[in-house]
């Protein structure tokens, strides 16, 4: 008789090498989850994780008391990925993470590939990864940036309050000064309407790439006449969302709103649906960035294996974090070297600092 695939889970706690801070909330510490899969009949195990971020109504209990519950649904073939998530319970995205991630480390290693490979893509074109500069005094923001020495940073910013916006421009003044490095901006839904239109046409002096989720979540309609605004001012700086879109359906709806969209396999509910919505954008004629929310190298090795099929990325999760209790992605500068071995490609660290 064939053996049920065994899902088991255990909880983490990372902790971050500095306060991160964004227009959310700060942190020091993120609580996530680790996905186990095992194959009873070949003894394999595929690995998965699952972020619990408070602002996107996950928690650790949650991702958790879901593993726990999905346990009995994971059938006896590691190959049906497609069925065995169709048959999974009703949950947060970042808890089907854990299980889709899990199950393509599986697939990978049954097959002894990575998953770039099975994807049919090829490492060398993914994007260089930005490095985040969270939210902090002026100052300290450019200090960091300084310290770095990457190409490409992203500058956390949507600061509140009636002289956000001066300070949120008086923070990419300071680190221009500091770095010739690519710049990227992400107000995390912290802008008004009116103060977008104030800043985005102030910033685009210091020569960015792109903006991030200038408005609060959801206004698609005020994202859309953003974008018409800076165009009349012949300002082409590109406009993405992030906090907006989750699955394929989300970024259908920003068509003509926005020039990209931020995908992010915790968003998603794993690695299935961010296909899903990749060929969805493209369809579209959108741009796209790989983010990643504060994960171990479970969670974004496994987002890399993507990576090629993306103009940006935003992978820079365990370069925040002092205790990754895992290896996979390596990073050569902002260069990101995708793991070769089977599955998403990482292993336990033997000793964590």
């Amino acid at each position: 008789m064939t053996s049920i695939l065994s899902l088991k889970c255990e909880r983490i706690t990372i902790n971050l090498r500095t306060t991160f801070r964004v227009a959310h909330g700060a942190s020091d510490q993120r609580y996530n989850v680790i996905s186990y899969l095992d194959d009873p009949e070949t003894g394999l195990c595929g690995i998965g994780e699952g972020a619990a971020v408070a602002y996107h109504g996950e928690s650790q209990d949650g991702i958790m008391s879901y593993l726990q519950n999905a346990a009995g649904s994971m059938g006896d073939d590691p190959f049906l990925i497609e069925d065995t998530l169709n048959h999974l319970p009703p949950g947060t995205p970042a808890s089907r993470a854990a299980v889709d991630i899990a199950l393509h480390d599986l697939w990978g290693k049954h097959l002894g590939q990575p998953l770039y490979r099975l994807f049919g893509l090829n490492p060398s074109a993914a994007p260089q990864t930005s490095f985040t500069i969270g939210m902090d005094e002026p100052a300290l923001m450019a200090e960091r940036a300084a310290k770095s020495g990457l190409p490409l940073i992203k500058i956390k910013l949507g600061r509140a309050g009636e002289n956000g916006a001066a300070v949120d421009l008086e923070s990419v003044a300071g680190i221009r000064k500091v770095t010739q490095a690519k710049l990227q901006v992400d107000a995390n839904c912290g802008w008004s309407r009116e103060q977008a239109e104030w800043i985005i046409p102030r910033l685009v002096d210091y020569d960015l790439e792109l903006v991030e989720q200038p408005l609060p979540k959801g206004d698609i309609e005020g994202l859309r006449q953003l974008r018409q605004s800076l165009r009349s001012q012949n300002i082409h700086v590109p406009i993405f969302t992030d906090e907006n879109v989750k699955t394929a359906r989300d970024v259908a709806a920003h068509a003509g709103a926005v020039d990209g969209v931020v995908i992010k396999i915790m968003k998603t509910g794993g690695l299935r649906e961010a296909l899903r919505a990749v060929h969805t954008a493209r369809s579209l004629g959108m741009q796209l960035m790989l983010g990643c929310m504060v994960e171990t190298s479970v969670g974004v090795s496994a987002a890399a294996h993507l990576a090629p099929l993306f103009d940006y990325a935003d992978l820079d999760g365990p370069l925040l974090i002092a205790n990754d209790p895992y290896v996979g992605l390596k990073y050569d500068g902002s260069r990101m070297l995708l793991p070769d071995s089977p599955g998403i490609g990482v292993s336990k660290r033997e000793a964590v600092q």
